[in-house]
């Protein structure tokens, strides 16, 4: 067999007469920067996040960094952050200027867990910045108990979770703002780099608008120091397109994620993730854990299937903050994700027989004689 990590070509393929109208549409315009492209997807997609506003950017980290600095997070406050995640959480929060304190997930769920969130809370911190990390919400009610309790803000990296639901309401909108990435891998994905800011807060969407702009609102007359990162118009046109399309291929994952678990679940020694009560993940990653994971994936990549690990470098042990003076053992569950976890292949045009040939693979090779004796 041959199954690719994901193949982003089938989206294409199966809305191909949308996507290319949606081309012409924007070529034919003459109107290259922002306009009424963007602003169609921004209400789209607010309204769809059930937020008031979203403005669209040019990248999920520059979604997160605006955040960080429309809230005037910068030099001197600490933001609390989960110690396993991609990296561009950490560092929007050090391109603001202020320091990421990296707290360790819960080993089921891979989130931020809340019970020690309070204990690396200082009076130097300004922010809680959860992740709905491989599409499954973080356990934001106590999150946010926390932030009440101390009066910090909540802003929520949802780069891997568009659609996914928290107790009924979609993520993005649940804390003070919330960021989303559109990486062509994305579960809504554009045809390059594309990002946006979503929230309920009229003076934080204003700024942010301000911001990704050289800080202005107005050609030419500069507010504040700002950037230049704005959502493109033919991209804002590619993703209006796959945002009717969203909670259809959220529903393929499900399906290909429920394959997995009855096709899994008595794989020996393997542990697959674990969905609490009350959340609807959205399964942009499908990720289990095994002791012997390296083996593993040379055996998966032998009989054909594309694996990936998501992350082998704990953020704290990267050589982007080694003056932080992390060291080996500081985070021991992070650490232990990066050396267990394994993403299986996953989209919403994977062929579920796939799924079949995959965990037959993985339960033959941990059954094996060869195996045990490793």
């Amino acid at each position: 067999m041959k199954v690719p990590f994901l193949d982003i070509r089938p989206q294409y393929l199966e809305l191909k007469d949308e996507l290319d109208a949606a081309y012409r549409r924007v070529m034919e315009s003459g109107w290259y920067i922002l306009g009424q492209e963007v602003e169609a997807f921004e209400i789209e997609f607010a309204a769809y996040c059930g937020t008031k506003h979203c403005i669209g950017v040019g990248n999920g980290l520059d979604a997160l960094h605006l955040i960080m600095r429309a809230l005037e997070i910068g030099p001197g406050d600490e933001v609390i952050v989960p110690a396993h995640t991609f990296i561009a959480t950490w560092l929007a929060v050090s391109y603001a200027g202020a320091t990421p304190v990296p707290v360790e997930p819960h080993g089921n769920t891979y989130n931020i867990d809340p019970a020690r969130i309070e204990a690396a809370v200082t009076n130097r911190t300004k922010a809680i910045l959860p992740v709905h990390l491989y599409g499954q919400p973080a356990a934001m009610d106590a999150i946010l108990e926390i932030a009440h309790r101390h009066d910090l803000l909540v802003v929520e990296d949802a780069s891997q979770a568009h659609g996914a639901r928290h107790q009924g309401r979609r993520v993005g909108g649940l804390g003070d703002a919330g960021a989303f990435s559109f990486y062509p891998a994305k579960n809504l994905g554009a045809m390059g780099d594309a990002g946006a800011v979503v929230t309920n807060s009229d003076l934080l969407a204003d700024k942010v608008r301000m911001l990704r702009n050289y800080g202005s609102r107005e050609k030419y007359f500069h507010e504040i120091p700002g950037l230049n990162t704005r959502l493109d118009p033919l991209q804002a046109a590619f993703l209006r397109v796959k945002l009717k399309h969203l909670d259809e291929w959220n529903d393929r994952r499900r399906r290909i994620a429920d394959r997995y678990f009855k096709c899994l679940i008595n794989v020996p020694d393997l542990i697959l993730p674990v969905v609490p009560t009350g959340l609807e993940p959205v399964w942009h990653l499908f990720v289990v854990r095994h002791e012997k994971r390296d083996t593993l994936q040379q055996c998966l990549k032998k009989v054909g299937a594309d694996t990936l690990i998501h992350y082998p470098v704990p953020s704290h042990l990267s050589g982007a903050y080694v003056k932080q003076g992390y060291k080996l053992g500081d985070f021991p569950i992070t650490e232990q994700l990066a050396n267990t976890v394994l993403s299986l292949p996953m989209g919403p045009h994977m062929d579920p027989r796939s799924v079949v040939r995959i965990s037959e693979a993985m339960a033959d090779f941990l059954r094996s004689p060869q195996h045990i004796s490793l």
